[in-house]
């Protein structure tokens, strides 16, 4: 990896030097399909490059990963390949004032989701490709000059097999050329590199169209297109994926004043995608786990609406306007993230999209933000290894919930004025945060600087706490708020005098049990104490709620008495949001070792089947599992675990026949299944001798109740042979390779280490499933032998694969259920002894052992004799 790397200083040298007039790529396809006597499978890429030189200087490189190079010709002249290539640069020099680069190119299909992925379809044999390359991997597909400021419109050409279809970013039409088909694509507006893309295959295809009369009178249309692999064309709901879209149009156009600038839209569900979804102008690709084979909650057609809104809103922010370097990411990723729930709140179905942002988003923020590697939101991006890192919970959900408190600081209309002008300003172009910030202050006549030191150039989440004084009536004397860093965990802290426009809510018991709001205030939370005039003299609460609303970003703590209230009562909070930021506020508690993590337990085992938001269940279930998995005190992780999956299956029973609520707790009962009364009614589940009212034991459910039976030795391969053959499909087979992982075996264990670590052969697809079983909480002893292996090799491995194998092995074997001090101490030593190693996989091993170190802290608490 590091012969690939880019640095953000090579980049800027490379701007000043040339501007890129134009790229026609030619891609041959056809070797995707039939055998192959290659060792790697190839295609031909073509690529004609036309640039000008603009800067001092006589010599520069273009990018391009690749097997092997045919031609490299500079205005006319032919240089060596063996001379200029070196496998990741093509050497450039004798440049012109206007140059014209060939370079023909056999390029590499790809395995691991970057670049050119291709994919083999199990169930009919049939290949599928598509591309993918945020933050740069379109070197690996054509040569090309790989940064985000060097903009240039594209026109692709692509040969295909016969009974394929292509698409890429432009209107594409078909021509003959004997039995195979040239697809020629219209001119793209000027793009960066990464946003370039490619889909070929013999995939399902769904079209509608998107009609809207502009504000000057005239007609816009805009064609749509979805689609999937054939084998799940009969479970793609693409009307739903259309309704969505259609309404995401009407919001941004309705809000931006800046018709939609790419022509078509596609949207293509793709094979084993590393992403969730990128934001390719007119092709946008998504992967495929989005379309339900079986039944889902709402809360998964949220999720995925969520998705398909926060692609869309990078058409204008990130696609048409575009960061200058990777430092600015957030220009697009916080702010698409933050209008996914915006729109989707304002648009659509989905109209408590905020809750979810509190209780789900949120979370990724606030963990994200207390590690070592925390950043501020505009960060300090040295090479493409810490650009492919960023995209974090701090660039995405903290920047989001930034946002979000800058629309209620500036004002709304403010907000999206300074949207339409930054559009208009920058169209086609490139921007850093002083080009958002200007026009920011123009329409909301606020000093932004100062905003945006505060918020976006400081890392760290700040806490909020209140504190209540009462007359001997019981009445509020002062109410005041305390902002402090987070020192308490020895994390990087932001400074308490950060500004908070935050709200403070005020509830009490009702007569009918219900814990209702009866006072709110907003107040400008800007030092370490902060009076809230406005709610002196009311009656004494129940709970007092900081960042009611979920105005702000931060850490909620609670009062002793709004504590207690919380303990005997979190369900009769009658407010959705307020119920969400309490459940997120104690589990913050939970991680940062102030509440032990049995009393987290008790809350769950209490209220979670009054939780009437399924999104925010689903949460809570998560985090009620990973308290007893990381942070309970290991004499009581069994016990732990056996209330777990009482619970679980006592509100399975009660729960609504047919109901998303019954479906979510028959998911928890099998993720925390450890008896053998559970595992019997399990089998009983799949074999059809035990029922329950209104539960459809679907085919993903299925795979869902099998998984603990493999896990704790009950399922062999041979049932899980079983499985595959009544779902032999690309899906079934991921699900196979994650249980055979995941059987309690030593012999098992070792071959899933060997097909990982020692072995590049599976797909991206199958290493992540293949880590996900081989790592089992109930497994501790069996994989406790690979602590040591895992830091031998995470160097050579770090160099030999892919960023994003390397991240995925990186991070999903680190030893952390070996979750005690010895592993601490050789993860230190590990770090100790590798400070030369890339800087990007020391920050994940440093994110690894953090979280190590928390869980520690955590089980000290909950082992811990309860305070009398």
């Amino acid at each position: 990896m590091p012969g690939e790397n880019l640095s953000r200083d090579e980049a800027h040298e490379r701007a000043a030097l040339l501007s890129v007039d134009g790229y026609e790529v030619v891609l041959d396809l056809r070797s995707a399909v039939g055998d192959s006597a290659e060792t790697v499978r190839t295609f031909r890429s073509e690529t004609t490059i036309r640039f000008r030189r603009t800067g001092e200087g006589a010599s520069t490189f273009v990018d391009l990963i690749a097997p092997s190079v045919t031609s490299v010709t500079l205005n006319g002249r032919s240089l060596d390949p063996a001379v200029v290539f070196d496998g990741s640069r093509i050497a450039l020099d004798g440049l012109a004032d206007e140059n014209t680069l060939v370079v023909d190119a056999q390029c590499a299909y790809s395995r691991t989701g970057e670049g050119m992925h291709r994919f083999v379809d199990p169930e009919d044999g049939e290949v599928y490709l598509y591309t993918q390359y945020e933050p740069a991997d379109a070197r690996r597909v054509y040569a090309n000059f790989e940064q985000p400021d060097l903009k240039a419109p594209y026109r692709f050409a692509v040969t295909a097999p016969e009974g394929w279809t292509v698409w890429s970013n432009g209107a594409g039409e078909r021509y003959e050329q004997d039995t195979e088909g040239v697809w020629r694509f219209a001119e793209t507006a000027p793009i960066s590199t990464y946003i370039t893309c490619v889909v070929a295959g013999p995939y399902h295809y769904v079209t509608d169209t998107y009609t809207r009369t502009l504000a000057d009178g005239t007609e816009l249309e805009i064609p749509l297109g979805a689609m999937c692999r054939k084998g799940l064309a009969k479970h793609f709901d693409a009307d739903d994926v259309f309704l969505i879209t259609k309404q995401g149009f009407d919001f941004f156009h309705d809000n931006f004043d800046y018709p939609y600038p790419f022509g078509k839209y596609d949207q293509a569900f793709v094979p084993e995608y590393n992403l969730g979804a990128m934001e390719n102008p007119g092709m946008v690709t998504f992967r495929e786990e989005y379309i339900y084979r079986g039944k889902v909650t709402q809360a998964a057609y949220e999720r995925r609406a969520n998705v398909i809104l926060h692609e869309m809103a990078h058409m204008w922010f990130g696609d048409l306007v575009t960061m200058v370097w990777w430092d600015d990411l957030w220009l697009k990723e916080s702010f698409a993230d933050f209008m996914g729930s915006f729109s989707l709140a304002e648009a659509t179905r989905f109209t408590n999209s905020w809750v979810t942002f509190a209780n789900n988003r949120k979370a990724w923020a606030y963990r994200a933000d207390q590690l070592p590697s925390t950043h501020p939101i505009t960060a300090d991006i040295r090479d493409l290894e810490d650009a492919k890192l960023n995209f974090d919970g701090i660039t995405y959900a903290k920047g989001a919930s930034v946002l979000k408190q800058l629309v209620a600081y500036a004002g709304r209309d403010a907000f999206l004025e300074g949207a339409r002008r930054y559009f208009k300003r920058h169209a086609y172009g490139n921007t850093r945060l002083a080009d958002l910030l200007t026009i920011l202050e123009e329409t909301s006549g606020r000093d932004m600087k100062a905003w945006a030191k505060s918020w976006l150039q400081t890392s760290g989440v700040n806490t909020l706490t209140p504190a209540v004084t009462y007359d001997a009536e019981g009445r509020i004397t002062e109410l005041a708020v305390l902002q402090e860093g987070g020192a308490e965990l020895d994390q990087p802290t932001p400074s308490a005098g950060r500004p908070h426009r935050a709200a403070v809510g005020l509830y009490r018991l009702s007569a009918g049990g219900e814990l209702v709001r009866y006072a709110r205030a907003e107040a400008d939370i800007t030092g370490p104490r902060t009076v809230v005039a406005d709610l002196a003299g009311g009656e004494k609460p129940d709970l007092v709620l900081v960042n009611d609303d979920d105005l702000t970003y931060c850490k909620v703590r609670f009062d002793e008495g709004s504590l207690a209230t919380l303990r005997a009562h979190l369900g009769d909070i009658t407010d959705p949001l307020a119920r969400a930021l309490c459940w997120s506020a104690l589990w913050n508690l939970t991680r940062d070792a102030l509440m032990p993590a049995r009393d987290f337990v008790s809350v769950v085992l209490a209220f979670a089947g009054r939780e009437t938001d399924i999104g925010v269940l689903q949460m809570v279930h998560a985090w009620a599992k990973s308290a007893v998995t990381h942070y309970a005190a290991p004499a009581w992780r069994e016990e732990g675990g056996r209330l777990l999956a009482e619970g679980a299956l006592r509100e399975l029973r009660v729960a609504e026949p047919g109901s998303e609520h019954q479906l979510t707790w028959a998911r928890f009962f099998a993720a925390t299944a450890s008896s053998d009364a559970d595992f019997q009614l399990l089998e009983g589940l799949l074999d059809g001798t035990a029922k329950i009212d209104g539960l459809d034991v679907d085919q993903e459910l299925r795979w869902s109740l099998l998984s603990p039976l493999a896990v704790h030795g009950r399922a062999d391969e041979n049932r899980i042979g079983e499985e595959l053959t009544r779902d032999d499909t690309a899906t079934g087979k991921r699900h196979q390779v994650r249980l055979l992982a995941s059987r309690p075996s030593a012999a098992v264990k070792a071959q899933a280490w060997a097909q990982v670590v020692e072995s590049d052969t599976l797909s991206n697809a199958l290493v992540e499933a293949t880590i996900a079983g081989f790592v089992q909480p109930s497994q501790r002893a069996l994989i406790a032998p690979y602590a040591e292996k895992y830091f031998a090799a995470i160097e050579r491995l770090w160099a030999e694969r892919s960023i994003q194998i390397g991240m995925d092995i990186v991070k999903g074997l680190f030893p952390g259920l070996q979750d005690d001090e010895a592993t601490l101490a050789a993860t230190d030593a590990w770090l100790s002894a590798h400070e030369s190693a890339a800087p990007a996989l020391r920050r994940l091993v440093l994110e690894a052992r953090d979280d190590l170190a928390r869980a520690l802290r955590a089980q000290d608490c909950d082992g811990r004799p309860a305070a009398v």
